[in-house]
């Protein structure tokens, strides 16, 4: 009975694993084809059809800047590829800034999502859901400590940690909210929020 169970429970992992892949192949054979960013999340592909605007860009430099300004040397708050992926979990994100020491940057092929201290996302206008419901639940499942929310159609944000279980697998326990014009802590550094563009 034990010995049928586990080969059944092996067998739907690997149908899973079998159907990420062939997900993560034709995501990865997207990229310069169609416009707009894809994504695997537990279910399935999520394709943000808009190429990211001049405020979603703005807001994303500047808070990389504003970050390494007060971060130590050797932490980067990096912004574009890899993605972050956790194969296991057939979860493969792309957050819109990391923070991550720039020794876990080397080497090839995706980041381990294990070894990033914050990813920060600037909520897109067009899938608003995919940074404040599909990523708060995914991120903490793939163990990332710190995720900080910036929704320029608000002018406002929210940063989540303390990772803790639940019934439903691993979520944030804290949420701080924000308004642009005041500082914000992410992780252990404070940047201010002024300045930030908003949507039109």
């Amino acid at each position: 009975m034990n010995v049928t169970t586990l080969a059944s429970g092996d067998a739907r992992w690997a149908a899973s694993h079998h159907a990420y892949r062939a997900m993560r192949d034709f995501v990865r054979s997207m990229d310069d084809t169609l416009p707009g960013k894809f994504e695997i999340t537990k279910q399935g592909i999520v394709h943000d059809m808009v190429v990211p605007n001049r405020p979603h860009e703005c807001t994303s430099a500047r808070i990389s800047r504003r970050l390494e300004r007060v971060m130590p040397d050797g932490l980067l708050a990096h912004t574009g590829a890899p993605e972050v992926e956790d194969e296991p979990e057939n979860i493969m994100r792309l957050p819109d800034i990391i923070l991550i020491a720039q020794v876990d940057m080397e080497g090839q092929g995706s980041f381990n999502p294990r070894t990033l201290i914050a990813a920060i996302e600037i909520v897109s206008r067009s899938n608003p859901d995919n940074d404040w419901v599909g990523k708060t639940r995914d991120y903490p499942l793939l163990g990332i400590p710190v995720y900080a929310i910036f929704d320029p159609r608000t002018g406002s944000g929210a940063v989540l940690s303390d990772i803790h279980s639940t019934p439903d697998g691993p979520r944030y326990a804290a949420r701080k909210d924000f308004v642009y014009g005041e500082d914000v802590t992410i992780a252990e550094w404070t940047i201010s929020t002024e300045g930030l563009p908003r949507y039109e």
